[in-house]
């Protein structure tokens, strides 16, 4: 599959089930935790398990506007070079991600017996009872996860924006 076939898969086939509640930290490192699930392609009805986190490192004035930078998203697996490519690819797009450092670190790759709709209230279930309100959970194809990983950390840095904002303004109202 080529890059612009697994963005297009990722756009249309990942689904936030549960985004994060805890707004990103303006001023620090966020770790936001995450639960991919995705249909296994070896044992039909069967689910596998990506859980990881994204740290999203505090913009960084030493780093060139619009230039992020993603580390631990292995976008090699679904082409060759496509990492190098992935900011020009999105960037014709009209796609703009803020100039962050984005460190994904997947800690957990297992299989649930049963088919999404079930691993789905599963998850959710825990995170319910666990009254965890750090971690999404999300559903994409497992050939395509690093495009769906950075789809659920662009709405969550999207949702941020005005949080963001008024904590800047905050900031610099007390300092002046």
């Amino acid at each position: 599959m080529d890059f612009q076939e697994a963005w297009a898969r990722a756009l249309k086939d990942t689904q936030i089930v549960r985004t994060r509640v805890s707004s990103l930290h303006t001023f620090d490192d966020t770790r936001v935790p995450y639960i991919m699930l995705s249909p296994s392609s070896v044992n039909d009805g069967d689910t596998v398990v990506r859980k990881g986190e994204v740290v999203v490192q505090r913009p960084s004035l030493i780093l060139p506007p619009n230039i992020p930078q993603f580390e631990g998203f292995d976008f090699d697996e679904v082409e060759a070079g496509a990492g190098r490519e992935m900011l020009n690819f999105l960037l014709v797009r009209g796609i703009s991600i803020p100039s962050m450092k984005y460190d994904n670190r997947t800690y957990s790759l297992d299989v649930f017996e049963g088919d999404i709709p079930r691993a789905v209230a599963h998850h959710a279930n825990i995170l319910e009872r666990e009254e965890d309100v750090r971690t999404g959970l999300l559903t994409g194809h497992e050939d395509v996860w690093p495009f769906a990983i950075t789809i659920f950390i662009c709405s969550q840095v999207a949702r941020n924006a005005e949080i963001d904002l008024r904590r800047l303004m905050e900031q610099y109202r007390n300092n002046n």
